[in-house]
């Protein structure tokens, strides 16, 4: 049997109210061994803080403050749009485990490894993302045109991988597998400490589920000490 029997994987938008309501409503119907969140301790701690970097502070990181500056205005824009600030629902995945007494985990890549690797992109890249700014991120629709959040996000997810083939693989296809190692350590440590058939529930982007649904289905669970070390942070 495959992993995946163990882990349910909520693909939501970072920025959908409607992403926030049904981490709520499945962690808490469900009532799961463990919650997984994608974030790793740096993001979880400046979520917990609310602190914000601003540009000066970016400045006095050098270019990979500028890059987590950059992303995190584009998040701040898709805010705007969608009626909810970034990471909402990670915050209601951690509230919900926090009612619930289960023990979150945090199964993202470190944010200095995934910045250091985005300094290093291609130059054709780079160049690229400059010209079209934003343009690639946000939805684009014309005045009083009715859209689908969820249909125009995966629209933006291809556009992007067809566009930026070396920071797809970076920021959605590396992190998947660390994310699927991650579930399947998690699922391993509940086992061992008794819990015959574990459920773990893991909250990530919509543009991650799908690939860490795939790779957990790939593994039997007498494979998987071939399959890497863990790296994710118990909270």
């Amino acid at each position: 049997m495959s992993y995946l029997r163990y882990v349910k994987v909520i693909g939501t938008m970072h920025v959908s109210p409607e992403s926030r309501e049904e981490v709520l409503r499945t962690i808490l119907g469900e009532r799961p061994d463990a919650v997984a969140v994608e974030l790793d301790r740096a993001r979880f701690l400046s979520m917990q803080s609310g602190a914000e970097m601003s540009l000066e502070d970016a400045l006095r990181f050098g270019r990979r403050g500028l890059i987590n500056y950059a992303l995190a205005k584009v998040e701040e824009k898709l805010g705007d749009e969608f009626g909810m600030k970034p990471g909402e629902e990670m915050k209601a995945a951690i509230s919900a485990a926090g009612l619930l007494g289960a023990p979150l985990y945090l199964i993202d890549e470190d944010i200095n490894a995934i910045l250091g690797k985005i300094a290093s992109a291609p130059a054709r890249e780079k160049i690229l993302m400059a010209l079209e700014g934003l343009s690639v991120f946000l939805p684009i629709r014309p005045p009083g045109e009715e859209s689908n959040p969820m249909e125009e996000y995966r629209a933006m997810m291809l556009a992007f991988r067809r566009r930026y083939p070396y920071l797809f693989r970076v920021l959605v296809e590396e992190r998947n597998e660390i994310m699927a190692r991650n579930l399947i350590s998690i699922v391993d440590d509940l086992k061992r400490r008794g819990i015959k058939r574990p459920k773990v529930i893991a909250v990530v982007g919509l543009g991650h589920k799908q690939g860490i649904e795939h790779l957990l289905d790939r593994v039997k669970e007498r494979d998987y000490w071939d399959y890497g070390a863990s790296r994710y942070v118990y909270i």
